[in-house]
């Protein structure tokens, strides 16, 4: 059994979707943003329920679609404990697994090109397989000149993890620039250029000599792929008012959660989570809201029940706040209310709030805000 290897041209980056043939329980390893419709579409053509995105490391060169397909599909979020991505549901350390249906990853501690970098040994029937990210390349690897990379971490990892797997086990790497698909471990070890036959001394000097440019995209992707590709925006907006709408906005305005609490403790709001079923399930309910999706798998179609739940969940008179993960589908959710006559407003943030003293994950994500009663227990 292999795994389906997608590409994304504007980065060379592989993204792999990896699935359980009896359960159709799916994982996918480095997804891209600009590729979320692709990748939601071979689930459907597979017909396959996604239970992990997974992140090889913080990417300096794409940015993850991890978040999007958390909201989309309802999958659970992982990724490295050393990578700083803090809105992953599960930090994984060396030697964990993570399982879905039948099958199961192991992760491999593999640092240098980052320092929290990983990589992935799926075992099936027809073969062993490792998912290695930047850190084992086909005739190359991962630069280590930037996010606390190191040559010599690099090369332990390559030479001490990665080339103590079997010979025969596939790599399947983050990244081909020239077309290759995949290599095998005794093919690196024998032929890989750059650390091949090489001392530790010698593949220290290799990596300090490459002299490589900046990667184009590194200050936009690295702070967003911390955060799982979803957006933090919520800027100066006061937190006791909400913003001034706008012509072009199509709903009442923006509220931050400390606001939308009065409101809702006041009884002048309703608060309606326009995550999917999916969502709450594994991230949690917030006590007191509504639960109506915007969107349901699958295919993630409007939900066509959305219209009349609104409606009968929002009194004359009231005001409707909308929360969802990232403050992208409860925008929607917003000005769809404002079109059936209600006052509605977006919460700022979505549901897993301002990543600062302000507001927090709690242990299983859920919307934690200091002093606040909207937490999960």
């Amino acid at each position: 059994m292999k795994p389906l290897q997608l590409f994304d041209p504007a980065s060379s980056t592989y993204t792999y979707v990896l699935f359980d043939e009896a359960t159709r329980d799916a994982l996918i390893i480095d997804p891209v943003d600009e590729q979320v419709e692709r990748d939601l579409a071979v689930l459907k053509q597979h017909g396959l329920k996604l239970a992990w995105t997974v992140e090889t490391h913080a990417h300096a060169d794409h940015i993850t679609s991890a978040g999007l397909l958390a909201e989309h599909a309802g999958a659970k979020t992982a990724a490295p404990a050393g990578c700083g991505i803090s809105t992953a549901s599960v930090q994984l350390k060396h030697g964990e697994v993570l399982r879905f249906g039948g099958e199961a990853i192991t992760a491999l501690h593999t640092p240098g090109h980052t320092a929290g970098g990983m990589s992935y040994l799926w075992k099936t029937r027809g073969g062993d397989h490792v998912f290695t990210g930047d850190t084992l390349l086909i005739n190359g690897c991962g630069r280590t000149d930037f996010q606390s990379g190191s040559a010599a971490d690099l090369y332990r990892s390559l030479t001490e993890v990665l080339f103590a797997l079997p010979d025969a086990t596939t790599v399947w790497p983050a990244h081909d620039y020239q077309g290759r698909t995949h290599s095998t471990i005794g093919a690196e070890k024998a032929g890989n250029a750059r650390v091949a036959g090489k001392t530790l001394a010698e593949f220290v000097a290799t990596m300090d000599a490459l002299g490589l440019p900046k990667p184009k995209r590194m200050d936009e992707a690295v702070p967003a792929n911390q955060s799982s590709g979803l957006r933090h925006d919520a800027g100066a907006v006061a937190l006791a008012q909400p913003d001034a709408p706008r012509p072009a906005q199509g709903y009442a305005g923006d509220v931050s959660a400390q606001l939308a609490y009065r409101w809702w403790q006041a009884g002048e709001a309703v608060l309606v989570d326009v995550r999917t079923d999916a969502e709450r399930e594994w991230v949690g309910f917030v006590p007191g809201a509504v639960p109506l999706a915007w969107k349901q798998w699958p295919g993630m179609a409007m939900n066509p029940a959305f219209d009349a739940g609104l409606k009968e969940a929002v009194p004359p008179g009231k005001k409707v706040v909308l929360l969802c993960r990232s403050g992208v589908r409860s925008i929607a959710a917003a000005r769809r209310a404002t079109e059936l006559g209600l006052q509605a407003y977006n919460i700022l943030e979505g549901f897993e709030g301002d990543p600062d003293e302000q507001a927090h994950r709690g242990r299983k994500g859920g919307w934690r805000l200091r002093g606040l009663p909207w937490r999960q227990a």
